[in-house]
């Protein structure tokens, strides 16, 4: 869907998201919207989630987008707080994965991301909520989760330094103890992580969910169950890779490494307390998470080949 009305844009950047210097982005950011002749302002996010008093000012200017320029985590973070308010939303992706983003078909060269701004093409995007929280991307308990928990507390950012920290914990990685209850099944399972996922990857086009579509109205669901440790890194590539292709769950559970499949809603008991992150941010876990989807919940700028 290509908009056609008169716009008013908010861009939104987050000051220490990537590694790109900030004013020389805001002056090519300007200098390119000024000549498409579109109103908009630029402000910053902030690191709290308060958004109240700006979200006052979204709805008494008019504004009709809203563009994050910055990371999964402000994408979570702003869609979170706007979502609710008749708006559009943009991503110009300076983080360090950019998972959603990638998964959109938005380019990472900040040129072409603008310019599908400026074309203005949209398509509905689903999220989900975890215990009420939200997500828009890819959450996960477990193995995954506490690297981004201590990541989280890393001073350089960064796919190095991330794959550094996922190295040290694999061979610390114990599996957790889960019970999974789907619509209409409910199993048990040893596991060393558990991905929900409405995009299709981690960020940095690494693909843990092959099937995923950001608005199929299903979540796909990818539990790394007990395995021996030499087996864990080639299950996980294979996942990786999209070798594991979705078959019968009844079937996959005992003879299968990683189960894959897809639901609107699912919860997880997690008696042992297995970390939890959120769009690759670190959260306080639970015994018992609820998890549904969102259908449809935003609208997202999109090149015009990503929704044909």
């Amino acid at each position: 869907m290509v908009v056609m009305m008169d716009r008013n844009i908010l861009f939104l950047v987050n000051p220490i998201s990537g590694t790109r210097t900030k004013e020389k982005l805001i002056a090519f950011i300007t200098e390119k919207v000024e000549a498409a002749k579109l109103t908009f302002s630029i402000d910053y996010t902030n690191a709290t989630g308060n958004y109240m008093l700006l979200k006052e000012q979204v709805v008494a200017t008019c504004i009709t987008d809203i563009v994050i320029v910055g990371g999964d985590g402000s994408v979570n973070q702003v869609v979170q707080a706007f979502a609710t308010l008749p708006v559009r939303f943009g991503i110009l992706p300076v983080g360090s994965g950019n998972g959603l983003a990638r998964a959109a078909g938005i380019p990472t060269k900040i040129k072409s991301a603008l310019q599908v701004i400026i074309d203005g093409n949209t398509m509905p995007v689903d999220a989900f909520t975890i215990n009420d929280k939200f997500s828009c991307m890819l959450s996960g308990l477990g193995f995954d989760a506490q690297v981004a928990h201590n990541f989280a507390r890393k001073a350089k950012r960064g796919l190095l330094n991330y794959a550094k920290e996922s190295l040290l914990h694999f061979f610390k990685a114990q599996p957790y103890g889960f019970e999974i209850k789907l619509p209409d099944f409910t199993f048990f399972t040893d596991a060393f992580l558990i991905s929900i996922a409405n995009s299709n990857q981690f960020g940095n086009n690494v693909t843990i969910a092959p099937q995923a579509k950001l608005n199929d109205g299903l979540l796909d669901v990818i539990v790394v169950q007990k395995m021996h440790k030499v087996k864990l890194p080639y299950a996980i590539l294979k996942q990786l890779s999209g070798n594991n292709k979705m078959e019968q769950l009844v079937e996959d559970m005992e003879h299968k490494n990683i189960l894959y499949f897809q639901t609107p809603s699912l919860e997880i008991s997690n008696p042992k307390l297995a970390p939890l992150h959120i769009d690759g941010e670190a959260v306080a876990t639970a015994q018992t998470l609820s998890i549904k989807v969102l259908p449809g919940y935003f609208t997202l700028f999109v090149p015009a080949s990503h929704n044909k």
